[in-house]
């Protein structure tokens, strides 16, 4: 049997706050409500009333599969601090996992947009040499975010001193 890849660290992942769910959930229905309803109409103008309920019921079930995705989606969010590096774990059918060594990281970034403030959520950016790697944790609390800014700044720099 050969080890798992995305097995979690000693410890465990760090998952993210439920918040980033409901806000996820919250953008998936401020989307497709009013396409189905703005699409339902016009089949109703354009064909007839059968069509237009045929489209809100495909509508229906786009939503809900669309909600069990984010679901599934913020859920499979994580990161582990260890004592050389950070993991960050995402993705359900396509996982992801990046390792970024604290003494790679150049900066790092705090972002959050006015939905992200409403839902109370705010991601961290980790900036290191390579323009290909994409280290960002979404769905912290505040808190949280500025904890682990703070954290990996003071660790990036203690790492990069030795080089």
């Amino acid at each position: 049997m050969t080890p798992d890849a995305f097995a979690p660290p000693q410890g465990g992942w760090t998952r993210v706050s439920s918040r980033l769910g409901a806000a996820r959930r919250f953008v998936s229905l401020a989307i497709a409500i009013p396409a189905t309803a703005a699409v339902a109409l016009a089949a109703a103008f354009l064909a007839s009333s059968v069509a237009a309920i045929a489209v809100v019921l495909l509508g229906a079930v786009a939503v809900a599969v669309a909600l069990v995705l984010v679901e599934r989606q913020w859920r499979a969010i994580g990161y582990a601090e260890r004592a050389e590096d950070l993991l960050v774990v995402r993705g359900v059918v396509f996982r992801q996992l990046v390792v970024v060594p604290y003494g790679r990281m150049q900066f790092v970034d705090v972002k959050a947009g006015p939905l992200d403030r409403r839902f109370g959520v705010a991601s961290v950016q980790l900036h290191t040499a390579s323009a290909a790697t994409d280290a960002s944790i979404p769905g912290l609390t505040p808190e949280e975010a500025a904890r682990l800014r703070d954290r990996l700044a003071a660790l990036g720099e203690a790492h990069a001193a030795g080089l």
